[in-house]
């Protein structure tokens, strides 16, 4: 991979250190929320007066944050901003999703001190718009086939479909979307690992002649071995992603041929540097990575869209969850045209948090 962090800084003559961070709960169900997941904001502070923001989805309540913020300010204050990957080294920091978070907040962190968008920090810029696949909401076949021409219309030249949970209406569903939308639309199927080999088999059997882009996730297990099997069995091409949460994940799914496309989840790897590590192993080995997303309140969604424009691997366009356009705690949300977001251009991750939209999402204790 391109690019290196620097170790040292020039402003003020001396390294920068983290000082404090916060944490800010949003989503879980309040009834203002479209969420349906809790989501975590970080907020790391460094001197003098920089601050960087991260977010993940976590299980956590509104009385624990004090106690968790006392415990990791004990680990990172005094720590160098430049000092990232060693992030990765500390057992403070899990579950994965909580290292992305932190990890996250200390990029953007680092970027707004050296007032550099993190893509130069990642080597630089591939692409300046990125190519995203947006999710069809769950909803009957025929209902289905509207939704997609409206996407289509609006310039979403790639769409994935939720799994039903039955290959026969999965096929149907995207049999009557090709007949209404055609072909100017890429497809893809997440069937979110709710089905054994058989079924399998099935629904891959079935859209065989549906021209998929891929088959997200088909078996239960998810395991590389039993997805090589299916992927001998079929022409659907396949991806996966649940299972990919390490670069070693990664490296196992390549040897064993298991699918030509793999799902790199931030949050599940645990943060930009794993993500890339997977991307760089898959791309090695012939394999065709992209970037995936949980419905975000829009930091993680500006990460994401850093990532994906400093790392050639990142051509194909990324998933991203339906709920990452409606709801954000930005001052300028983001704009999809023509199926792509472009990159902030600001410091860091280039966005700004609207503290007063942040305050109201709060839930209570």
């Amino acid at each position: 991979m391109k690019g290196t962090v620097p170790k040292t800084s020039e402003l003020s003559g001396s390294i920068m250190k983290i000082h404090d961070l916060e944490f800010f709960l949003v989503g879980g169900g309040q009834s203002n929320s479209t969420s349906p997941e809790r989501r975590l904001l970080v907020r790391v502070k460094g001197s003098p007066g920089f601050e960087g923001w991260g977010e993940a989805g976590l299980a956590w309540r509104p009385t624990e944050l004090g106690e968790r913020r006392e415990s990791l300010l004990a680990v990172l204050a005094g720590r160098s901003i430049y000092d990232v990957e060693e992030l990765h080294c500390l057992d403070a920091l899990t579950p994965s999703p909580f290292r992305a978070a932190v990890e996250m907040a200390v990029w953007d962190l680092l970027g707004r001190t050296l007032r550099q968008p993190l893509c130069n920090l990642l080597g630089g810029y591939y692409r300046r718009r990125i190519p995203v696949s947006v999710r069809l909401p769950g909803s009957r076949p025929k209902q289905a086939a509207y939704i997609s021409r409206e996407l289509a219309d609006q310039g979403f030249h790639t769409q994935t479909i939720l799994t039903g949970g039955r290959p026969d209406e999965d096929v149907k569903t995207i049999a009557g979307i090709r007949e209404l939308v055609g072909d100017r639309i890429e497809l893809r199927l997440d069937a979110q690992g709710r089905f054994g080999f058989d079924d399998a088999m099935e629904l891959c059997a079935g859209l065989e002649e549906q021209r998929m882009q891929f088959v997200i996730d088909p078996l239960v297990a998810g395991e590389c071995h039993s997805m090589a099997a299916l992927g001998r069995q079929t022409s659907a091409p396949l991806c996966l992603w649940r299972v990919i949460q390490t670069p070693a994940d990664t490296l196992a799914a390549v040897r064993c041929n298991a699918a030509p496309f793999v799902v790199i989840d931030l949050e599940q790897v645990g943060g930009i540097v794993p993500a890339r590590a997977c991307a760089a192993v898959a791309a090695a080995a012939g394999v065709s990575p992209l970037l995936g997303g949980h419905p975000s309140l829009g930091i993680a969604t500006a990460a994401m869209l850093h990532v994906a424009a400093a790392t050639a691997a990142f051509s194909t366009a990324n998933e991203m969850a339906s709920q990452q356009s409606r709801e954000v705690v930005l001052k300028r949300p983001f704009e999809v045209t023509d199926g792509m977001i472009s990159v902030p251009e600001g410091h860091g991750l280039g966005i700004e948090i609207d503290r007063t939209i942040l305050e109201r999402l709060q839930p209570s204790a």
